[in-house]
């Protein structure tokens, strides 16, 4: 039960770190109706910069706001020159155009960096570990990311929902001729929410850093259960991308963990293993068709 209890625990800060990348990206998606598959290359930019920043001068918690900044920059920069001519364009050109991203943004960094993995150390006030309850002793660390996304969860709800930003952001969703018709300048309002979800994707590269190498493709491998998440939750709903973040956060753990395991009672260890493992990747997406047969729209669509 203390293992269960642990890898729960584990699922949701897993599950907080898709909520960050998942909300960037719903929100570009759910506003501007474009497909970023480089929104992956940002979580790398974050900690690709806090990495490079920590390791200069020496402190992690210092080189948080380079890892932000870069990224949203970043972001800035690519719905600047390449994302605003797409918008008007079919989501095939789109996937080519931030395909291509990818590929750029993977081989600037092995021209920069090199492709050997940095590895980051925790910082020292959120090093250790406390007590959780059931006699678990769990990661300082991994706590804080749980308290960061449930955070920044809260903040975007009440920006979004109680800003003039916010109802800049829904009008624009769905009435854009009528936002610019009423003298809002509609290019900057993207510029402005593409940058804010870069933001959110650096935030989670940063934070994943001292937990993973911080290595060329990072962004990739973790993209692909972002969209499940996006899916799950529903197109352009921040509160979908929260649950459906936990939801696949600790489906995913869960699998992962104690699958294999199951398994073994039934059938030869190796064979256990291999079979556990497949099945454990096909999981969430299995739970993805389950609830699109259910609700097609995702469990918390934005609109209608």
């Amino acid at each position: 039960m203390v293992l269960v209890y642990e890898q729960v625990l584990n699922g949701l800060q897993l599950g907080v770190t898709l909520f960050l990348l998942a909300a960037g990206l719903t929100l570009i998606f759910g506003i501007m109706g474009v497909i970023n598959l480089a929104h992956g290359s940002l979580y790398m930019v974050g900690a690709y910069a806090a990495a490079l920043t920590a390791a200069k001068i020496g402190s992690f918690l210092l080189a948080v706001p380079a890892g932000l900044a870069a990224a949203a920059l970043a972001g800035m920069a690519m719905e600047y020159l390449v994302i605003r001519h797409l918008y008007a364009r079919d989501h095939l050109d789109q996937v080519l155009a931030t395909f291509g991203l990818i590929l750029f943004f993977n081989q600037a960094v092995v021209l920069l960096v090199g492709r050997q993995p940095l590895f980051v150390a925790i910082p020292a006030a959120l090093d250790g570990a406390v007590p959780v309850g059931a006699g678990i002793q769990y990661p300082v660390y991994r706590l804080a990311i749980l308290a960061v996304g449930i955070a920044v969860a809260i903040g975007l709800y009440l920006l979004i929902g109680r800003t003039r930003l916010g109802m800049l952001v829904r009008a624009g969703a769905t009435h854009r001729d009528m936002v610019r018709a009423l003298g809002v300048d509609i290019r900057l309002l993207y510029t402005i929410v593409f940058g804010l979800g870069a933001l959110l994707a650096g935030l989670a590269g940063l934070m994943a850093g001292p937990l993973l190498a911080v290595q060329v493709g990072m962004g990739e491998q973790i993209l692909i259960l972002t969209f499940v998440v996006v899916v799950i939750g529903g197109l352009g709903s921040i509160r979908g991308a929260f649950f459906g973040a936990l939801i696949v956060g600790v489906v995913d753990t869960l699998l992962r963990a104690f699958l294999p395991g199951a398994l073994r009672t039934v059938m030869q260890g190796s064979e256990a293993d291999a079979l556990g493992a497949g099945l454990s990747s096909m999981g969430v997406y299995l739970l993805m068709a389950a609830v699109l047969l259910v609700r097609p729209r995702g469990l918390f669509p934005a609109h209608g």
